[in-house]
């Protein structure tokens, strides 16, 4: 389930689960996928379908409970603290929320020092000003905002603020989760925009984790499902739209609103699901979906479908699709 070979990143069989007073709550259930270099990967799903938990995980927030993590052919299944220097800065994260991860105490110069200080980039003094400038410019926030603290800018600016924290260690790999859900939507195309930009001025490979399909079709190269902890569906973006083969893949898109009836035509049958999602700690047996899905047979409630390639590079975890 490669992109082209050429992988900087690559995650086989991950599993996290984490302890409750109800139970073991599987999070993350043996996931795999590859990113390759200068590649947009896209991870999609509801919340507590895990995604989140996965870029957790990338970038040592967690230690997976199994399975591997490689980024260049380093095993990175570790808690950040104790990885090496060089995958502690080259692997970054933009979070959801920019209000809540800036410090309110610190102006804009001192939140971009800090990952400098962090991964000993260059030496202090004025090489340090002249990397924070230049990412503060990268973003196309003017140098004037250096010295301003983050309540005193818009909360599309806090992101952008973010965005350059991610850039300032210079990284190859950066783990987006659902950078523009908490921003209005006309700031979000800014946002996404900018982000594309970015990507493709300094080869940069991202984990885009969202909940927006519009924004993976716009944005992303490949597309990868989850529910329940799983990956269920993994395609090219664009065949994944034209062609969804898992029945939870066809309900998330026949959801999408559309604003002309050309849109309409790309959408899938409508697919309606039945009942909720079932509990991560009581986990139905077989397929996790079957509970939900309008197709479900004898064998998808007793049989979990391994992931297999039903069409060149277009992977689905599917009964309906074992033929």
């Amino acid at each position: 389930m490669t992109s082209d070979g050429n992988s900087i990143l690559e995650v086989r069989g991950l599993i996290k689960q984490f302890k409750t007073r109800y139970g073991i709550l599987v999070a993350v259930a043996g996931v795999s996928f590859d990113i390759g270099a200068g590649e947009i990967f896209g991870l999609v799903g509801e919340s507590g379908s895990g995604k989140t938990t996965v870029g957790s995980a990338i970038v040592g927030m967690y230690k997976g409970d199994g399975g591997e993590i490689l980024y260049k052919g380093e095993d990175i299944n570790k808690l950040a603290s104790q990885r090496s220097k060089r995958s502690k800065r080259e692997i970054q994260m933009v979070f959801q929320d920019p209000g809540g991860s800036l410090n309110p105490r610190q102006t804009i110069r001192q939140i971009l020092l800090l990952p400098l200080e962090l991964h000993q980039q260059a030496k202090r003094g004025r090489a340090w000003d002249d990397l924070v400038s230049e990412a503060i410019s990268k973003v196309g926030l003017p140098l004037s905002y250096l010295d301003k603290y983050p309540q005193a800018i818009g909360g599309g600016e806090k992101q952008l603020v973010c965005i350059a924290r991610a850039l300032a260690p210079d990284p190859y790999l950066i783990v987006l989760d659902e950078p523009t859900s908490a921003l209005d939507v006309s700031i979000q195309a800014k946002i996404s925009n900018k982000l594309l930009e970015l990507q493709k001025e300094y080869g940069l490979s991202y984990l885009f984790i969202t909940h927006n399909l519009g924004l993976v079709r716009n944005l992303v190269h490949r597309t990868g499902i989850m529910y329940l902890g799983k990956l269920c569906e993994m395609a090219e973006t664009r065949e994944f739209f034209t062609e969804p083969l898992h029945p939870y893949t066809q309900m998330l898109l026949s959801s999408i609103p559309v604003l002309s009836d050309e849109e309409e035509q790309y959408k899938p049958t409508k697919v309606k699901p039945v009942g909720e999602i079932p509990n991560p700690i009581n986990r139905p047996t077989g397929c996790g979906f079957h509970t939900r899905c309008p197709f479900g047979t004898g064998i998808c409630r007793e049989q979990e479908p391994g992931m297999h390639e039903a069409k060149d590079g277009h992977f689905v975890a599917c009964h309906l699709h074992t033929g």
